[in-house]
C-alpha cells in the first residue's frame, strides 16, 4: 500500500478503465522509498492546479502493476518511480527516477497543456 493522498490504482483492469475514461493521466509507479516520495509530493501538490489531469500512483511491487512495468516506454529505466503520462489512453511521455517539480510540471504543460487560470 502506498502511503499517499493520490488515488490508488489496484489491478490492470482498473488502469485500464482510467484510461478508457480520462483523457489526461499521470501514474505514478513506485514504492515508499526516497526517489519516489518526492515525486508523490509534486503530483499532490499540482493536482489542484492541473485541474484538466487526472493523477494516480500504483504500487511497484504490486503484481498488477505489469501494466506499467511492461511498457516498451520503460524498457530501460534503472530506478523508480516509473512516471506515465498517458493522453487519450497512449503514452505520451514516460520519466524514470526522481523529477524535480520543474520537470514535473514542464511536462504537464508541453502534454497536457498548462494549468487554467480559475
Amino acid at each position: 500500500m502506498l502511503y499517499t493522498n493520490l488515488n490508488h490504482i489496484e489491478s490492470a483492469a482498473q488502469h485500464a478503465k482510467i484510461l478508457e475514461q480520462n483523457e489526461n493521466v499521470m501514474v505514478i509507479c513506485g514504492r515508499m522509498g526516497p526517489m519516489c516520495i518526492p515525486v508523490y509530493g509534486i503530483a499532490e501538490e499540482l493536482e489542484e492546479e492541473y485541474t484538466n489531469v487526472k493523477f494516480f500512483d500504483m504500487e511497484f511491487d504490486n503484481p498488477e502493476a505489469y501494466v506499467i512495468r511492461n511498457l516498451p516506454e520503460v524498457r530501460g529505466f534503472m530506478g523508480i518511480p516509473f512516471t506515465i503520462y498517458y493522453k487519450n489512453g497512449k503514452v505520451v511521455k514516460a520519466t524514470s527516477s526522481i523529477q524535480s517539480m520543474g520537470q514535473v510540471r514542464a511536462i504537464l504543460d508541453e502534454q497536457f497543456g498548462q494549468p487554467v487560470e480559475a
